[in-house]
Protein backbone atom coordinates (compact mmCIF):
# COMPACT_ATOMS: atom_id res chain seq x y z
CA UNK A 1 0.00 0.00 0.00
CA UNK A 2 2.72 2.71 1.36
CA UNK A 3 4.57 1.60 -2.30
CA UNK A 4 1.61 3.00 -4.35
CA UNK A 5 1.08 5.40 -2.15
CA UNK A 6 4.27 6.63 -2.83
CA UNK A 7 4.71 5.87 -6.34
CA UNK A 8 3.76 8.94 -9.52
CA UNK A 9 0.02 9.39 -10.46
CA UNK A 10 0.96 12.03 -12.48
CA UNK A 11 3.33 14.90 -13.20
CA UNK A 12 2.95 18.59 -12.26
CA UNK A 13 5.52 21.50 -12.95
CA UNK A 14 8.40 18.61 -14.24
CA UNK A 15 7.59 16.41 -10.63
CA UNK A 16 5.93 13.38 -9.78
CA UNK A 17 2.48 13.83 -7.90
CA UNK A 18 2.26 10.78 -5.34
CA UNK A 19 -1.26 8.71 -5.11
CA UNK A 20 -0.60 9.92 -1.52
CA UNK A 21 -0.69 13.76 -2.18
CA UNK A 22 -3.54 13.53 -4.96
CA UNK A 23 -5.56 11.46 -2.31
CA UNK A 24 -4.61 14.30 0.21
CA UNK A 25 -5.23 17.16 -2.17
CA UNK A 26 -9.15 15.65 -2.28
CA UNK A 27 -9.58 14.56 1.39
CA UNK A 28 -8.05 17.64 2.38
CA UNK A 29 -10.40 20.35 0.24
CA UNK A 30 -13.31 18.28 1.87
CA UNK A 31 -12.24 18.97 5.05
CA UNK A 32 -11.64 22.58 5.11
CA UNK A 33 -15.24 22.60 3.30
CA UNK A 34 -17.04 20.59 6.01
CA UNK A 35 -15.12 23.37 9.11
CA UNK A 36 -16.72 26.04 7.25
CA UNK A 37 -20.24 24.73 7.63
CA UNK A 38 -19.25 23.58 11.14
CA UNK A 39 -19.86 19.93 10.25
CA UNK A 40 -18.89 17.16 12.90
CA UNK A 41 -17.72 15.02 9.70
CA UNK A 42 -14.84 17.41 8.99
CA UNK A 43 -13.14 15.24 11.85
CA UNK A 44 -12.95 12.01 10.19
CA UNK A 45 -12.56 13.13 6.98
CA UNK A 46 -9.70 14.81 8.34
CA UNK A 47 -7.88 12.19 10.26
CA UNK A 48 -8.05 10.46 6.94
CA UNK A 49 -6.23 13.59 5.29
CA UNK A 50 -3.88 13.76 7.57
CA UNK A 51 -2.96 10.20 7.24
CA UNK A 52 -2.04 10.49 3.55
CA UNK A 53 -0.42 13.63 3.67
CA UNK A 54 1.98 12.21 6.31
CA UNK A 55 3.17 9.71 3.95
CA UNK A 56 3.46 12.88 1.12
CA UNK A 57 5.60 15.07 3.29
CA UNK A 58 7.79 11.63 4.75
CA UNK A 59 8.51 10.86 1.53
CA UNK A 60 9.95 14.19 0.21
CA UNK A 61 11.55 14.47 3.58
CA UNK A 62 9.54 17.55 5.60
CA UNK A 63 9.85 15.96 8.73
CA UNK A 64 8.17 18.12 11.12
CA UNK A 65 5.21 18.26 8.76
CA UNK A 66 5.05 14.60 8.78
CA UNK A 67 4.82 14.05 12.42
CA UNK A 68 2.53 16.74 12.63
CA UNK A 69 0.04 14.56 11.28
CA UNK A 70 0.44 12.01 14.04
CA UNK A 71 -1.21 15.19 16.91
CA UNK A 72 -2.97 15.83 14.20
CA UNK A 73 -4.79 12.48 14.53
CA UNK A 74 -4.91 13.02 18.53
CA UNK A 75 -6.51 16.75 17.87
CA UNK A 76 -8.75 15.12 15.07
CA UNK A 77 -10.22 12.18 17.79
CA UNK A 78 -10.80 15.05 20.70
CA UNK A 79 -12.21 17.41 18.14
CA UNK A 80 -15.01 14.66 16.80
CA UNK A 81 -15.49 14.48 20.78
CA UNK A 82 -15.61 17.86 21.59
CA UNK A 83 -18.05 18.34 18.64
CA UNK A 84 -20.25 15.34 19.38
CA UNK A 85 -23.83 16.07 19.33
CA UNK A 86 -25.12 17.13 22.96
CA UNK A 87 -21.85 18.45 23.68
CA UNK A 88 -20.85 21.12 20.62
CA UNK A 89 -19.68 24.40 22.17
CA UNK A 90 -20.86 27.80 20.35
CA UNK A 91 -18.32 30.13 18.60
CA UNK A 92 -16.33 32.41 20.59
CA UNK A 93 -13.90 34.98 20.38
CA UNK A 94 -10.30 34.36 21.54
CA UNK A 95 -9.68 35.40 25.05
CA UNK A 96 -6.65 37.65 26.14
CA UNK A 97 -5.46 34.87 28.52
CA UNK A 98 -5.82 32.27 25.88
CA UNK A 99 -3.49 34.76 23.62
CA UNK A 100 -1.18 34.95 25.90
CA UNK A 101 -1.09 31.10 26.37
CA UNK A 102 -1.02 30.47 22.75
CA UNK A 103 2.06 32.55 21.93
CA UNK A 104 4.18 31.44 24.39
CA UNK A 105 3.13 27.81 23.45
CA UNK A 106 3.82 29.28 19.88
CA UNK A 107 7.46 29.93 21.04
CA UNK A 108 8.55 27.45 22.72
CA UNK A 109 6.97 24.94 20.62
CA UNK A 110 8.57 26.31 17.12
CA UNK A 111 12.08 26.40 18.75
CA UNK A 112 12.01 23.04 20.04
CA UNK A 113 10.91 21.69 17.15
CA UNK A 114 13.66 23.51 15.25
CA UNK A 115 16.25 22.55 17.47
CA UNK A 116 15.08 18.90 16.70
CA UNK A 117 15.21 19.17 13.00
CA UNK A 118 18.07 21.00 12.71
CA UNK A 119 19.90 18.07 14.81
CA UNK A 120 18.31 14.97 14.02
CA UNK A 121 17.24 15.26 10.74
CA UNK A 122 17.98 15.59 7.28
CA UNK A 123 15.28 18.42 6.78
CA UNK A 124 16.83 21.48 4.47
CA UNK A 125 14.08 23.94 5.81
CA UNK A 126 14.10 23.80 9.42
CA UNK A 127 12.91 26.88 10.48
CA UNK A 128 9.57 27.21 8.05
CA UNK A 129 8.91 23.76 8.89
CA UNK A 130 8.99 23.91 12.82
CA UNK A 131 7.02 27.44 12.85
CA UNK A 132 4.15 26.22 10.92
CA UNK A 133 4.04 23.02 12.56
CA UNK A 134 3.63 24.84 15.69
CA UNK A 135 1.37 27.31 14.25
CA UNK A 136 -0.77 24.68 12.69
CA UNK A 137 -1.28 22.55 15.85
CA UNK A 138 -2.54 25.95 17.95
CA UNK A 139 -4.62 26.74 14.76
CA UNK A 140 -6.09 23.42 15.13
CA UNK A 141 -6.73 23.46 19.26
CA UNK A 142 -8.10 26.53 18.02
CA UNK A 143 -10.94 24.97 15.68
CA UNK A 144 -11.71 21.66 18.56
CA UNK A 145 -12.73 24.94 20.72
CA UNK A 146 -15.00 26.92 17.70
CA UNK A 147 -12.36 30.28 18.21
CA UNK A 148 -12.96 32.62 15.44
CA UNK A 149 -9.39 33.71 15.84
CA UNK A 150 -8.38 30.20 14.87
CA UNK A 151 -8.99 30.81 10.91
CA UNK A 152 -6.46 33.80 11.15
CA UNK A 153 -3.32 31.17 12.09
CA UNK A 154 -4.75 29.22 9.44
CA UNK A 155 -4.58 31.87 7.12
CA UNK A 156 -0.94 33.07 8.34
CA UNK A 157 0.17 29.61 7.98
CA UNK A 158 -0.98 29.31 4.42
CA UNK A 159 0.59 32.03 2.88
CA UNK A 160 4.02 30.20 4.54
CA UNK A 161 3.04 26.90 2.77
CA UNK A 162 2.07 27.58 -0.55
CA UNK A 163 6.00 28.52 -1.28
CA UNK A 164 7.14 26.00 1.29
CA UNK A 165 5.82 23.41 -0.58
CA UNK A 166 6.46 24.66 -4.05
CA UNK A 167 10.09 24.56 -2.93
CA UNK A 168 10.05 20.95 -2.41
CA UNK A 169 8.08 20.13 -5.63
CA UNK A 170 4.75 19.16 -4.27
CA UNK A 171 3.07 21.46 -6.81
CA UNK A 172 -0.86 19.93 -5.99
CA UNK A 173 -0.40 20.43 -2.01
CA UNK A 174 0.89 24.12 -2.88
CA UNK A 175 -2.47 24.73 -4.72
CA UNK A 176 -4.47 22.52 -2.47
CA UNK A 177 -3.19 25.15 0.13
CA UNK A 178 -3.95 27.95 -2.16
CA UNK A 179 -7.35 26.95 -1.74
CA UNK A 180 -7.67 26.37 1.72
CA UNK A 181 -6.50 30.32 1.91
CA UNK A 182 -9.37 31.48 -0.06
CA UNK A 183 -11.31 28.35 2.36
CA UNK A 184 -10.09 29.74 5.06
CA UNK A 185 -11.24 33.59 4.43
CA UNK A 186 -14.68 32.39 4.02
CA UNK A 187 -14.73 30.34 7.25
CA UNK A 188 -13.37 33.61 9.02
CA UNK A 189 -16.33 35.45 7.68
CA UNK A 190 -19.25 32.60 8.02
CA UNK A 191 -17.84 31.75 11.91
CA UNK A 192 -17.83 35.69 12.52
CA UNK A 193 -21.78 35.71 11.21
CA UNK A 194 -22.60 32.26 13.26
CA UNK A 195 -21.13 34.48 16.18
CA UNK A 196 -22.91 37.69 15.40
CA UNK A 197 -26.01 35.34 14.88
CA UNK A 198 -25.64 33.94 18.90
CA UNK A 199 -25.56 37.54 20.44
CA UNK A 200 -28.83 38.36 18.62
CA UNK A 201 -30.73 35.35 19.68
CA UNK A 202 -29.28 35.98 23.31
CA UNK A 203 -32.38 37.73 25.09
CA UNK A 204 -32.17 41.08 25.61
Amino acid sequence: MLDWLTSAAFHAFGAPTTWAELLGFLTGLGTVWLVVRQHIANWPVGIANVLLLMVAFQHVGLYGDAWLQVVYVILGAYGWWRWRPGATTEVRRTTRVEWGALAIAGAVLTVALWWYLDRFTESTVPWPDAATTAVSLLATYGQTRRLVESWWLWIAVDVVYVPLYGYKDLWLTAVLYLAFLGLCVLGLRAWRQALTAQRLAVPA
